[in-house]
């Protein structure tokens, strides 16, 4: 080791790392991972998020840290949580559903913030336009509300019933945006929809139960984090009172759902790495357009079809993209 590179002890003190090293340590940048769900609901999105940034070629534990924080489905701890990403001074923080990204983006105007959504992120304030999202916010979202007419079509040719459910999150804010959706749609099919709700997850097994009350023929479950991080419960509770469902992301029919048509989270996570990896080396949120998918996927549950009585038409099974035995 060479004179300059090493101080030896000063006043009983410190010893200085060689320079190589300092530079090595100050080149990790950190990012803020700010998620509307828990860490095992988000396992896959997550994993996505590392293959983008390894594209960039970015290793989380070398060239990158995470700092992630969950709000597990509790929408009134993500100010709190986003706050304490700022005051740790993130490099950059990505914001995983609407609640956490409207968070992130109170708690500040200037560390870059991208989304990932499935929501019109203009129509809530996040953004100036698709292609020039402006401010510090840009990402990668999903319109599930624009899938709502083919959603019903599916669910209706599977079950020929005039009354159908849609479950929704009240907390959320998106709820709304996906009830005017899913009535317009709804009364183009001339099918009555009820709407239930959940804002928490002691109120899901009530929502179904409310379901059964009011005698609906089948459901559709709006986009929603807690939803996610309650997939399990959601999917029992549909199978105990017998309403078949339908879901917004092949999760749900994996867990033993009746079927999901949508996008694949899994990509969308993917870009969202790679926006990270390109803002960390240098570009900036207002100049990377906001992403959507383009591919979206039918998946369908015959085993639990059989369960509910239920016998999935030919041509609807030659339309899917997965079916699970």
């Amino acid at each position: 080791m060479r004179r300059r590179e090493f101080v030896a002890w000063i006043g009983g003190g410190v010893v200085a790392w060689p320079s190589a090293l300092r530079a090595q340590n100050s080149a990790v940048r950190t990012i803020g991972y700010l998620s509307s769900k828990d860490e095992a609901s988000e396992a896959n999105i997550t994993a996505g998020i590392r293959k983008g940034l390894a594209e960039r070629g970015l290793i989380e534990g070398q060239s990158v840290s995470i700092t992630y924080r969950w709000s597990a489905g509790d929408y009134r701890r993500l100010p709190e949580l986003a706050a304490d990403l700022v005051t740790r001074n993130v490099d950059v923080i990505a914001a995983s559903g609407l609640p956490a990204a409207l968070a992130a983006k109170a708690a500040s105007s200037t560390v870059p913030i991208v989304f990932r959504l499935a929501i019109d992120p203009v129509a809530f304030g996040l953004a100036q336009s698709f292609d020039r999202p402006g401010g510090n916010l840009t990402g990668v979202t999903m319109l599930f509300d624009p899938l709502t007419p083919k959603k019903l079509q599916i669910l209706h040719e599977l079950v020929p019933d005039l009354s159908i459910g849609l479950l929704v999150n009240p907390s959320n804010p998106n709820a709304i945006s996906h009830k005017e959706h899913a009535e317009a749609a709804a009364q183009a099919l001339n099918l009555q929809l009820t709407v239930l709700t959940a804002k928490n997850p002691d109120e899901v097994e009530s929502a179904f139960a409310m379901g059964r009350q009011k005698e609906i023929g089948a459901l559709l479950v709006g986009d929603d984090p807690m939803f996610d991080v309650e997939n399990h419960r959601l999917v029992a509770a549909a199978s105990r009172v017998g309403i078949p469902t339908m879901y917004y992301v092949r999760d749900f029919v994996v867990s033993g759902g009746l079927l999901s048509y949508g996008p694949s989270f899994d990509e969308m996570a993917k870009q969202v790495g790679i926006y990270l990896g390109r803002i960390l080396q240098g570009a900036k949120p207002a100049d990377l357009p906001i992403q959507q998918p383009t591919n979206f996927e039918l998946v369908i549950n015959v085993k639990t079809a059989k369960a509910l009585g239920l016998t999935v038409p030919a041509a609807l099974l030659a339309r899917a993209d997965q079916v699970i035995e």
